[in-house]
């Protein structure tokens, strides 16, 4: 993996971003979002995870975020790594996902790519965390992850995105409580 992909200051503030696997559109359902909201929020409260902005997207998610405790790669393993084993208990306990054998067989097929995978695969393996150094590359990073329902059709407005700390940035309160960068 290439240097520019990797926590080198281990106490910087960065923008992460990470797909599933072959950029499956999981993320269809209520239950999911909340799983992954919840998951964010647990890691916030328990794991110093300090999350300044968020989007999370049907295949993705990106975050500005922080580890208090110095450990950004360990707390973002241990998100992925529960949110994985939760998203496929919960897809194969849902009666009403359609989708559910595809599912399911996509994610074991992309386990027997891995060599550290054994049985199933949510996420993709890379995080792409690039630190962000100045305040132009933040208000950047902050207006590229907003805008991206935006981008993808799914709502007008930013702030229209409920699983996005847009909303918090324009005023309102969103479903996770965040961080806010100053300036």
């Amino acid at each position: 993996m290439s240097r520019k992909y990797k926590f080198l200051n281990q106490e910087g503030l960065y923008f992460v971003s990470f797909a599933t696997v072959y950029w499956m559109d999981i993320m269809v359902r209520e239950d999911y979002f909340n799983l992954l909201i919840n998951s964010l929020d647990y890691c916030r409260k328990n794991l110093g995870l300090q999350i300044f902005c968020y989007c999370i997207m049907p295949s993705h998610i990106h975050l500005i975020m922080r580890a208090s405790d110095n450990n950004p790669a360990q707390v973002l393993g241990r998100f992925k790594e529960f949110t994985s084993k939760a998203l496929r208990k919960s897809i194969a306990d849902n009666p009403q996902e359609s989708r559910k054998e595809w599912l399911l067989w996509m994610m074991e097929r992309a386990a027997k790519k891995s060599s550290n995978v054994s049985r199933s695969q949510v996420w993709q393996h890379h995080n792409k965390p690039i630190e962000l150094w100045s305040p132009e590359v933040i208000e950047q990073k902050v207006s590229y992850i907003h805008a991206n329902p935006v981008v993808a059709g799914f709502v007008a407005e930013p702030w229209h995105w409920k699983y996005s700390s847009a909303i918090d940035y324009s005023g309102g309160k969103g479903l996770l409580e965040i961080d806010f960068i100053d300036g």
